[in-house]
């Protein structure tokens, strides 16, 4: 089993990692790095304009000028409750002291039953990095042997959280935690009102839970809508029901991409020349490459020549008859 882990997370650690850092455990380092324990299977979609299946695209607007926004001109805005912003760049951001930023914390150990999983957020792999393997196997074994887990802080992309360390197929997972303001409270009417279950509806239900009872296997259960949309899908392209969006200006030509019919009809208009209308393509594609490139002519000249010169020789070889005719009258 941990043999098949550690396949899993090395194929997973060829994608990329996301954080990079380093356990403390006491007086004991251990350099990891982060990776994603999840990915999302559900089919893709794209917003586009029923009519003709155009991509729909949004643009950065700034809501005061109108103008479009580089991306590198966003900065973050708080809104104060009398409707001032007090706005932060990405240089007010670095300077705030995040002690978590490079340094997953163990901070306490507890039994994982006193953690409610509303807590839990996301899940990842933490891999040993260079020569960390020793210590890090050293942290599972003692999590696997006491039956903790770790209570860390961590900070991802600017943000500390919560997280629960524990070992899972002999790999350190990490969840991250909400914090305890994050959790809602839930305030329904009912929970004020008195009602009780009758207990010949109670030992029915407790019957049915009984029977129902079983191993949670999760490759038992499936997900019907994604494949019925999978099939519902694969039916439309086999029966052509599909569309080719045509390409706007902005993808057919950013520069890149030219019609090179177009190119040359505009190089030979522009040098004055009219292109034939119906002799063809051929023709104005021969004339056009003549005035980008004037030297490459000379070999047109010179074929044109070697056409015209046999019939110019032919005229020549009748002088040695001249001069025997002018031999004889002589």
């Amino acid at each position: 089993m941990r043999a098949r882990a550690g396949r899993a997370v090395s194929e997973e650690a060829t994608v990329r990692s996301i954080w990079r850092g380093a356990v403390s455990f006491g007086l004991v380092s251990i350099a990891v790095k982060l990776y994603s324990a999840t990915e999302d299977h559900d089919v893709k979609f794209h917003q586009v304009h029923a009519t003709d299946g155009g991509r729909v695209k949004y643009r950065r607007v700034c809501s005061v000028d109108g103008e479009e926004i580089e991306y590198r001109d966003i900065a973050k805005g708080y809104e104060l409750p009398d409707g001032q912003l007090v706005v932060l760049t990405d240089a007010d951001m670095d300077e705030l002291p995040l002690g978590s930023k490079h340094e997953i914390e163990v901070l306490q150990f507890v039994d994982q039953s006193e953690i409610d999983p509303v807590h839990f957020e996301k899940t990842y792999y933490l891999e040993p990095e260079g020569t960390a393997t020793r210590p890090y196997v050293l942290l599972r074994s003692a999590l696997e042997n006491a039956g903790q887990v770790a209570i860390t802080k961590i900070a991802i992309r600017q943000r500390e959280s919560l997280a629960a360390l524990r070992v899972r197929d002999g790999v350190l997972v990490l969840h991250t935690m909400r914090w305890p303001d994050e959790i809602r409270a839930p305030e329904f009417g009912f929970l004020d009102e008195d009602v009780t279950a009758k207990p010949a509806e109670l030992a029915m239900a407790e019957s049915l839970i009984s029977t129902m009872s079983g191993t949670f296997d999760p490759t038992a259960f499936t997900d019907d809508y994604k494949e019925a949309m999978a099939a519902l899908l694969e039916a439309k392209q086999a029966g052509g029901d599909v569309v080719r969006p045509e390409e706007s200006a902005e993808d057919e030509d950013d520069g890149s991409v030219v019609d090179l019919m177009s190119a040359l009809r505009r190089s030979v208009e522009k040098a004055g020349k009219k292109p034939a209308a119906d002799d063809g393509a051929d023709a104005s594609a021969e004339e056009a490459p003549a005035e980008r490139a004037p030297a490459k002519k000379a070999p047109a000249k010179k074929a044109a020549a070697k056409k015209a010169a046999p019939a110019k020789k032919a005229p020549a070889k009748k002088a040695p008859a001249e001069k025997a005719a002018a031999s004889k009258s002589a």
